[in-house]
């Protein structure tokens, strides 16, 4: 039997162009090396009522298709609690504060926001569609991130807070990302402050049952199209089909789409090959790392003390931390991001140290409360063989403005999805859902 097409990864990619195939009348299949849909999004319940979300887990303004796939399937969404004030730990000292800028001396403070007025104004140039055609994509791409940094400000603690909001971001080091990639990123989401705002933020609000929820109803109404536990390994394009297979299965369809990270889509053998730039900037992608850190508790006992759970604490090991409690606070719950090289440090203790490491943190940011944790759990992807990494695939220096080509680009009847290959909201969920729509709509044009 030959499909219309066959889709690998069942993550919000796969499956935005799986409904969207569905919808219009495909003959489909889609195939998820996992037990599991959801990809880099993973809702686990640790009681009946009580989860954490230990993938991809905030939408926010301008996300529109994420907030009408919730109302499609009957899906709650809640503001992340951010009332009260945030929290600066700073060389052991704690300040709090209201707003986005933390109180920092007045020369770091200006060399802060003069520093984040700017790389806006230049995210505003970029080409989204072609980076490499930007002005200046050739000097910004010759740089990284952290040398842009460090030519803008004089004062280290400005430079220091500005490292907090970029890993927090990219969930990488700023010296291994492309400056033109850092600065396509934020144009693709906006501005910066977007990223790192909850109100009117890319934080704004969570999904109630989890982010995962929305999964669970998009893959049901796929129904048994889903095949789950099936690792593709080979993709075979001929004139008129493509065999799509992996260990004992092979299907056949007339188009396939790829929606899995860049950098696990380069694990599986193309022939003919992928054309060579292409090819090399798959290659180039590489997922950063995080490690998410949740502490539960028997209520949120720092909002009786006006404290919003918000927290920017660049010398500790989980350097930005989030209430994540459920929606009518019948439980505390702290969700701290390890970031980077934090979080390679992090992951090399086992689960129970871990858990003395961010304890002691968070006793630090919050007092001796914090140290009575009911329950704990934290995860990174970067050991799971299907993701590679959180939360998206990044692009090193000079890699975008040499090859001159986008991870979107088909290949005869191959289409790629998934949020890397979005110019909209990339590395977002809602990046991942337009890519997959995207690709569906493509290969509807092209049949």
């Amino acid at each position: 039997m030959q499909y219309d097409v066959v889709v690998i990864g069942a993550g919000y990619a796969g499956l935005a162009a799986g409904l969207a195939l569905q919808k219009a009348g495909k003959n489909i299949l889609l195939l998820e090396a996992r037990n599991r849909c959801g990809g880099r999004i993973l809702t686990e319940y640790f009681s009946e009522q009580d989860y954490t979300d230990l993938g991809g887990q905030w939408i926010g303004p301008g996300h529109e298709r994420m907030y009408q796939l919730a109302a499609e399937f009957g899906i709650d969404t809640f503001h992340t609690y951010d009332s009260g004030k945030s929290t600066l730990l700073l060389n052991s000292k704690i300040k709090h504060y209201k707003g986005l800028i933390p109180p920092l001396p007045l020369f770091a403070l200006l060399s802060l926001d003069r520093a984040i007025s700017k790389i806006n104004k230049l995210a505003k140039t970029i080409d989204l569609e072609h980076p490499y055609q930007s002005p200046n994509a050739a000097k910004w791409d010759a740089m990284s991130l952290q040398d842009w940094m460090n030519s803008q400000m004089k004062s280290e603690t400005a430079r220091k807070m500005f490292a907090v909001a970029t890993e927090a971001i990219f969930a990488t080091d700023a010296s291994t990302i492309s400056f033109l990639h850092a600065l396509f990123y934020i144009k693709s989401n906006t501005h910066l402050d977007f990223l790192m705002n909850v109100n009117k933020g890319a934080q704004q609000d969570r999904i109630k049952g989890g982010a995962q929820s929305i999964c669970f109803k998009m893959a049901a109404a796929l129904g048994d199209t889903i095949h789950y536990e099936k690792a593709v390994t080979h993709i075979h394009q001929e004139d008129s089909k493509v065999t799509i297979s992996g260990q004992g299965f092979s299907y056949t369809a007339a188009h396939c789409i790829v929606a899995v990270p860049p950098a696990v889509s380069t694990e599986i053998n193309y022939i003919p090959a992928v054309p060579s730039n292409q090819w090399q900037l798959m290659k180039a992608s590489f997922m950063g790392t995080v490690v998410k850190c949740y502490a539960v508790y028997d209520r949120p006992f720092w909002r009786k003390e006006f404290k919003n759970g918000l927290v920017a604490a660049p010398d500790e090991l989980t350097s930005v931390v989030f209430d994540n409690s459920p929606f009518n606070g019948s439980k505390g719950i702290l969700m701290g991001f390890s970031l980077a090289e934090k979080a390679k440090q992090l992951m090399q203790h086992d689960q129970a140290t871990r858990k003395e490491i961010v304890k002691a943190s968070f006793v630090k940011m919050f007092g001796p409360e914090a140290a009575n944790i009911e329950y704990y759990t934290d995860k990174s992807f970067t050991e799971e063989p299907f993701t590679k990494g959180c939360y998206a695939g990044m692009f090193p220096p000079r890699v975008i403005t040499e090859l001159q080509t986008s991870l979107a680009t088909p290949f005869h009847r191959i289409h790629w999805a998934g949020t890397e290959t979005s110019t909209q909201f990339n590395g977002y969920m809602e990046g991942a859902v337009r890519s997959g729509e995207r690709a569906a709509k493509v290969v509807i044009l092209q049949s």
